[in-house]
């Protein structure tokens, strides 16, 4: 599984470039000829986590990035016609999904630091391609809410999302963190990547849990996404949009992806598939 040398990084962001409040980057290299290198999250603004993601880019031919952040926004108001999408699942799962357009002041404009940051990093957006390649450097924009059922089966239900932010002080669930952090491990171990693992289940002890924390486990769900997406067979995950509006790349268990097809297929002209999945 894990012959061709590979660096994958998990970039939450935070969508804004706050000092106050960074996201987290992490990331696994994988070796041809000796054990992965794991690097444990840590937070970072942009700029730091394109220095991050340059250094582990000299490691290997490949690197893929998996980025909690949507990358392609051009609507100037109202969701982008992949949040349609992704919204018909994640609210039925009880969460929600941010809009995302370029009348969002410091989030999406044309000031914003994500575009900065992609102009920069100068990574190619072909999920298709960065399931192949063997050399280059790609991004993916993905989303750990959506990807949450794919998590564990005891996330795919009404109003069964879990609340593991901490920063949501009324509706935070200790339980609910431990089950990610449990679940998430139990991925990365069937990946027999064991030090990835080891950190969750230290992280699922933590006396308190802190935004900080939070953001670094999604860096982590980052991760995993990027790792099934280019390690588990293609009909096990899903793209929703397209190029021209935006996507999100996903793993997809059966009942995830019948709701998101059913939803595809009701929604506004522009939402189209990257390759096969969920043609309109």
């Amino acid at each position: 599984m894990h012959s061709s040398p590979c660096a994958f990084v998990g970039f939450d962001s935070a969508w804004t470039d706050n000092p106050r409040a960074p996201g987290a980057v992490c990331a696994l290299v994988t070796r041809a000829d000796g054990p992965p290198a794991f690097h444990a999250p840590q937070l970072a603004t942009f700029a730091h986590a394109l220095a991050f993601i340059r250094a582990i880019q000299k490691t290997s031919r490949l690197t893929l990035i998996a980025l909690d952040q949507p990358t392609i926004v051009t609507n100037t108001e109202s969701l982008r016609p992949v949040e349609r999408v992704a919204a018909s699942l994640v609210s039925w799962l009880g969460g929600g999904v941010q809009p995302s357009n370029r009348g969002r002041m410091g989030m999406f404009c044309d000031a914003a630091p994500i575009w900065s940051f992609l102009n920069s990093l100068g990574a190619i957006e072909d999920p298709e391609a960065a399931r192949i390649a063997s050399d280059g450097l790609y991004l993916m924009e993905v989303f750990p809410a959506i990807s949450m059922p794919s998590l564990s089966a005891e996330f795919f239900g009404r109003l069964a999302a879990p609340r593991y932010n901490p920063a949501r002080r009324k509706t935070f669930k200790a339980s609910d963190w431990t089950k990610v952090t449990i679940a998430l491990a139990e991925k990365f171990a069937e990946f027999k990547f064991p030090e990835p693992a080891q950190w969750l289940r230290m992280t699922t002890h933590l006396p308190r849990v802190s935004k900080a924390d939070q953001d670094c486990l999604d860096a982590m769900v980052c991760l995993w996404i990027a790792l099934h997406w280019r390690l588990k067979d293609r009909r096990e995950s899903l793209v929703i949009g397209g190029k021209d509006t935006g996507y999100m790349v996903l793993p997809a268990i059966e009942g995830a992806r019948l709701r998101l097809t059913a939803a595809a297929k009701r929604a506004v002209s522009g939402v189209r598939a990257y390759g096969t999945d969920l043609v309109d």
